[in-house]
């Protein structure tokens, strides 16, 4: 088994992936405490670093690319200073931007840790929710459809901030299945019922939980009820994957469960979990974005769901040892794979 996943690694090379999303520019400020402030009862922090890092779709961007496939960006920015921070760090990473649109009425997405030693002390965020006008709408669903032929699959990464709305994931749904062309989607769980007819979406445990509250199945269905109180447990999750997976028409789920690893439902019936892998946990931010990453490249180059899935698996299991919003590298990925 692992020689096989070993060999769908070295292939990622010829992936090329599309990321449509919500982009972020996450910014690390890091410094030391030794006091108190006078003004009110919060530390004070010695700042003596930034640093910028690409975030929400941005970072799945930077993770494909890491991983030594190529990588287009689909997204929109604000025309101030952040904007041009980010455009600089994607540079920096030769990640392709000709896909992101400057809208000078809105600002760009930042969050912003505040760290002290090893203890975030706060995240302060600056973001515009308000969907995009029909205008840009329109120039970004041309420029998908005039460039859909150069790629393999579609990554739709749904933050909430605006960019991923019914009409723009109607249109690139439609253009993109009228090519046959993989489409996965990290969802947002107040968005479930727009993502009909995708390849596959990759939730966590709490957004597959609060999306079938949300999408009523139990109105379509006699086989599921769920009360708003409800606990999950794990035969529940399970139910409820396999109604998800039915109500959207998807080939496959893959669910995400922190220290118990993941599950993947198919279309076919199958449920496999596989265990977490992970040694060590510092952060688990970026480590869905790293999932949905991986368990796309795989996808791509010929891999089945399942070999994909243990991919990710085993690169989830990677970044969450990492400080902050991280990527892995081929070698990372296959070294862990040989343990």
């Amino acid at each position: 088994m692992a020689k096989n996943l070993k060999q769908i690694i070295n292939n990622f090379s010829k992936a090329k992936i599309l990321v449509v999303g919500d982009l972020i520019l996450d910014e690390y400020i890091r410094g030391s405490v030794d006091r108190i402030s006078p003004e009110a009862p919060v530390p004070v922090v010695w700042a003596d670093k930034r640093i910028y890092v690409p975030g929400g779709a941005a970072n799945v961007a930077n993770n494909i690319c890491s991983l030594g496939a190529n990588v287009c960006l689909v997204g929109v920015t604000g025309g101030d200073k952040n904007s041009q921070i980010l455009f600089s760090e994607l540079k920096k990473r030769r990640i392709d931007t000709k896909g992101i649109f400057i809208e000078p009425l809105r600002h760009t997405t930042v969050k912003t840790r505040i760290i002290a030693g090893h203890q975030q002390v706060v995240r302060v965020d600056w973001e515009h929710r308000k969907p995009l006008s029909h205008k840009l709408n329109q120039r970004i669903v041309e420029f998908i459809r005039k460039n859909i032929d150069t790629f393999d699959a579609v990554i739709i990464e749904d933050y909430g901030k605006g960019v991923i709305n019914k009409r723009l994931l109607e249109e690139v749904i439609e253009i993109s299945s009228l090519k046959k062309k993989i489409i996965i989607v990290d969802p947002k769980e107040e968005h479930f019922q727009y993502y009909r007819n995708v390849s596959s979406i990759t939730p966590n445990r709490k957004e597959l939980e609060n999306a079938i509250r949300n999408l009523k199945i139990k109105d379509t269905t006699n086989s599921f009820q769920i009360n708003d109180d409800k606990l999950f447990t794990d035969k529940d999750i399970d139910r409820a994957a396999f109604e998800v997976l039915k109500y959207l028409q998807l080939d496959s789920i893959l669910v995400t469960l922190g220290e118990s690893g993941m599950k993947l439902f198919e279309g076919n019936g199958s449920m496999t979990h596989i265990p977490t892998v992970a040694q060590e946990v510092f952060d688990v931010s970026g480590a869905g974005d790293t999932v949905i990453s991986t368990f796309t490249l795989g996808l791509s180059v010929k891999a089945s769901k399942l070999e994909a899935a243990k991919i990710a698996n085993y690169a989830a299991g990677i970044v969450v040892g990492k400080v902050g919003t991280a990527t892995l590298t081929r070698r990372e990925l296959e070294e862990r794979i040989s343990k």
